[in-house]
């Protein structure tokens, strides 16, 4: 009577273990393409593929949280996407101080002083970081190498 049970009981298992999700292969890698800045106020750039989509984030350290230690993710879907981000970027380098491209969900604004540099301000819903015209030189020519 035990044998039977437990074989009605791995039979009726058998059946379920379908709609579990335990068949469901799923892959998902991150590659960080760039580290833009280090330190204290870290920015990089990855691309993340799972299954068969390829997205890309730009997380930031939030410059206007200073007491504790918040990060950001600045998603792009896809690299359509990313490359506006990229075109943003070389359009201001070429504007004026105080220029902004503006998206749906963030924009970068450009600000230049004379001791220094030019320097650029990237909003993303509550956060923000800055960065350096070198650090925009960094993401423009990793973008343009995908």
């Amino acid at each position: 009577m035990g044998n039977q049970y437990r074989m009605k009981k791995l039979i009726l298992c058998s059946l379920f273990i379908p709609f579990t999700g335990f068949n469901n292969i799923h892959h998902k890698s991150s590659t960080n393409l760039v580290q833009v800045r280090t330190g204290d106020w870290p920015i990089s750039l990855e691309r993340t593929i799972e299954n068969s989509d390829t997205s890309y984030s730009l997380q930031f350290r939030d410059q206007q949280v200073v007491t504790n230690v918040s990060l950001d993710t600045l998603p792009f879907p896809n690299l359509t996407q990313l490359k506006y981000f990229e075109k943003a970027l070389s359009t201001l380098k070429n504007g004026n101080n105080g220029d902004i491209a503006k998206f749906k969900n963030y924009s970068i604004k450009r600000a230049e002083s004379r001791t220094e540099g030019r320097w650029y301000i990237l909003r993303y819903q509550w956060g923000q970081t800055n960065f350096q015209q070198p650090e925009a030189d960094l993401m423009i020519t990793t973008i343009r190498g995908l």
